[in-house]
């Protein structure tokens, strides 16, 4: 954990803000924080911008192994005597930047009691089949398995990714139709791709103090 900020005053506020971060997240391995603004312009209330470099994340049980953010203005106020949450984030702010996760890790967040429903529903949504089994993701494609109640073999389908409409697109690799994956509308998704094993994404979210 580490803050290139400099000062009393910022150092106050970027453990404020570290602290706040890792109450918003079930788990945090590595946080690095930059923060763009002067000790007088906080004094003020006012901090122009945070940059975030995050590794090995766990957000609303989703695993991330990357995020690399950034924050538009922030207020803020200072609370000294408060060790607990020294730093008061006053207004709603917009976040913007990219997330990673690995195909690997996404697969065992679909299995989980937090995200099984949105397995099934891709499952459900592409295929005509719950329970989705597997999720993986080769190279660029991503590819889904389903179980047949029957007790056949399973069904193996591809797929591609792209951003579209704030929200990730999933279209079958070789037949018509796909699906919109449900999104908090707090968030907005401005790409989406898949490269070596892995989900990159592109957005911008409105964030609630």
């Amino acid at each position: 954990m580490s803050s290139t900020s400099s000062g009393p005053v910022l150092q106050l506020l970027a453990s404020g803000l570290q602290r706040w971060i890792r109450a918003q997240c079930d788990s945090v391995e590595d946080l690095n924080l930059s923060l763009q603004g002067s000790a007088f312009a906080l004094l003020k209330g006012r901090l122009k911008g945070v940059t975030l470099q995050a590794k090995r994340v766990q957000f609303q049980q989703l695993p991330l192994v990357r995020a690399d953010l950034q924050s538009s203005e922030l207020k803020a106020s200072l609370r000294p005597g408060q060790p607990n949450q020294p730093v008061q984030l006053e207004e709603p702010f917009l976040i913007s930047g990219e997330v990673v996760l690995s195909g690997v890790e996404l697969n065992q967040a679909l299995a989980s009691d937090r995200w099984r429903w949105l397995g099934d529903l891709l499952s459900e949504q592409l295929m005509g089949l719950t329970p989705l089994r597997s999720l993986t993701i080769d190279n660029d494609i991503l590819k889904l398995t389903a179980e047949v109640i029957t007790g056949k073999d399973p069904v193996h389908r591809s797929f591609r990714l792209n951003a579209e409409q704030g929200t990730i697109r999933v279209d079958h690799c070789d037949a018509e139709g796909g699906m919109l994956i449900p999104m908090d509308p707090a968030i907005q998704i401005e790409e989406a791709r898949l490269q070596a094993g892995q989900l990159l994404l592109k957005g911008t979210a409105s964030v609630q103090p």
